[in-house]
């Protein structure tokens, strides 16, 4: 909206200052700021609005340690991080661009699930929430969305690598690369870094290029599905999503910064993506949102962000990595959020096998997800937090330096 604004100004009247707001690094620092602001200012409001309406976590019974002390905080605290992200991204980023609509789409689709699932929980007092196969059905409709605009949008575009060729006199000329449309990602730690996802389905025949989409679409809903339910069930300690999530999304932040820049994505050697620039905005935006939550979610946190926030998290961690074609990097990036989706994963399945074959369960962990094996072998929260944050933050410059190891 200023984006816009000012842009007008700048235009027909030359109005000093002005031209700043063409700068990305402006506007990102304008919406970190703001976003900070509204997430500490107007979240302590938030919170006495959810007091006054007693919508407070009901605690299960888990046998750990301080866990009924946290009965009756407020939850749907996610909502703050879902205002405190958008109101900056509309007042700074150009609304014109299409993976800034896409973000926005995912922020307030994701925002709706969690928050009838949050609902049902607190007002119908069902402690299930919404039933697992709407909330599947929901993010797998988010997926055929984003993935439907990533393939047939026309302003989702890479630019060809520019190369060399020898013309009629044997000079040799360089020539510029263009826009293209294509589902090429890149591949971490290959000098060949180029996977296609239209030469998967070449086996097909000629034209199977035509049907690449019936590949690709599936591919994004399993990512976005499986990212926003990582997120979720990271959510169980306080501060650990939040602050997990910061460190995911700002080294996001920097793949689309230098993948939207043509000087840095050239010496990387990685696509450069016209127009993801953009994204450094809402980056910078959802960033300060999750810092600023972080003010009254870390330990003894004064609210709980819920599924509002969870799987909007989720959601939006899926969707960047998706634009900036770095999916291949969310086992490792994202690596807290897929170790605890494992946990719970071999913990059920273990069980299962075990009583089946044994007649008694056994397990694998004290208890799923993994945070709660070591609450179960005595950690405090606010060490496994710290720790998941450090392991987080390797993970973080690990995916950077994968720009440079090939």
């Amino acid at each position: 909206m200023l984006y816009n604004l000012f842009e007008y100004l700048e235009q027909q009247y030359q109005l000093p200052g002005a031209s700043l707001f063409q700068f990305l690094t402006f506007r990102a620092a304008m919406a970190v700021l703001l976003s900070l602001v509204l997430a500490t200012v107007y979240g302590k409001r938030v919170i006495r609005l959810l007091q006054k309406n007693q919508i407070g976590e009901t605690v299960r019974d888990l046998g750990l340690e301080g866990q009924q002390q946290k009965a009756g905080t407020p939850t749907m605290g996610g909502i703050i991080i879902i205002i405190a992200t958008l109101i900056p991204v509309v007042l700074f980023a150009d609304l014109s661009n299409v993976y800034v609509l896409m973000l926005i789409v995912t922020t307030l689709w994701m925002g709706i699930i969690g928050f009838i699932d949050d609902y049902i929980k607190i007002f119908k007092k069902n402690k299930k929430g919404l039933k697992g196969r709407f909330k599947i059905m929901g993010q797998v409709v988010l997926g055929l969305m984003v993935g439907a605009t990533l393939y047939f949008h026309p302003e989702v575009t890479m630019r060809d690598k520019d190369h060399t060729i020898i013309t009629e006199s044997f000079t040799v000329e360089k020539v510029e690369g263009k826009e293209i449309k294509s589902i090429k990602t890149n591949v971490p730690f290959f000098k060949d870094n180029e996977l296609d996802y239209t030469n998967i389905v070449s086996w097909m025949g000629e034209g199977a290029d035509q049907y690449a989409w019936l590949l690709f679409i599936p591919i994004v809903i399993f990512i976005v599905t499986a990212v926003s339910n990582g997120a979720n069930l990271t959510d169980g300690v306080d501060g650990l999503a939040a602050g997990t999530s910061a460190i995911i999304v700002l080294t996001l932040g920097i793949f689309a910064w230098v993948s939207g820049n043509i000087i840095f994505s050239e010496y990387l050697d990685i696509f450069f993506i016209p127009r993801a620039g953009e994204l450094l905005i809402f980056v910078a935006a959802f960033v300060g949102a999750l810092v600023g939550f972080l003010w009254y979610n870390a330990y003894p946190a004064q609210v709980f962000m819920g599924d509002t926030g969870s799987l909007t998290i989720g959601g939006v961690i899926a969707v960047i990595a998706l634009i900036v074609r770095k999916e291949l990097l969310i086992p490792l990036l994202c690596g807290i959020f897929f170790a605890e989706s494992l946990s719970v994963v071999l913990q059920v399945t273990y069980f299962k096998l075990t009583r089946k074959r044994f007649g008694e369960g056994k397990r694998i962990f004290l208890m799923a997800p993994l945070h709660h094996h070591y609450q179960k072998k005595g950690y405090h929260e606010s060490k496994i937090v710290t720790r998941f944050w450090i392991i987080g933050i390797l993970l973080a410059v690990v995916t950077i330096v994968t720009l440079k190891v090939r």
